[in-house]
């Protein structure tokens, strides 16, 4: 396999990886978008955010891209009157995650895109990489 095509491998595989987990965390967002804490008034799901970093993969002499950091969004709860629900406070208010749908879901079709991309260079590099060996039988 020659140096350019690996490092167009290694690169892809890495945005891969760091995508995978992007989607991860926006499906439990999602999953958790409705959720309520357990007794009145505790806290309920805090939405997760993740970060990404470079690295110098100085094998290859490429950068590839990595999860630094997978947090939490300290923007506040959204608050909900209803004073007969389990979890609400003395005033009445239910606390609910601070997840928005449309946020999460831009980020998974950015996400999604971003992952069908990298997916693209691994299918192309592999077929490079098919006809380079075919080449090399037929000579």
């Amino acid at each position: 396999m020659s140096d350019p095509l690996q490092a167009a491998l290694k690169v892809a595989a890495s945005g891969l990886s760091a995508q995978s987990t992007r989607l991860r965390i926006v499906s439990e967002n999602l999953a958790n978008a409705q959720s309520t804490g357990k007794t009145a008034g505790s806290d309920p799901y805090r939405r997760k955010t993740v970060s990404f970093a470079t690295e110098l993969d100085r094998a290859n002499g490429v950068e590839t891209v990595r999860v630094a950091e997978v947090g939490k969004d300290t923007s506040p709860f959204i608050q909900d009157y209803d004073p007969s629900h389990p979890a609400a406070d003395a005033n009445g208010y239910v606390k609910l995650p601070n997840v928005s749908m449309v946020v999460e879901m831009a980020d998974m079709r950015e996400a999604n895109r971003s992952y069908e991309a990298n997916l693209q260079v691994v299918k192309q590099a592999r077929e490079l990489i098919a006809m380079t060996v075919d080449l090399l039988r037929n000579s």
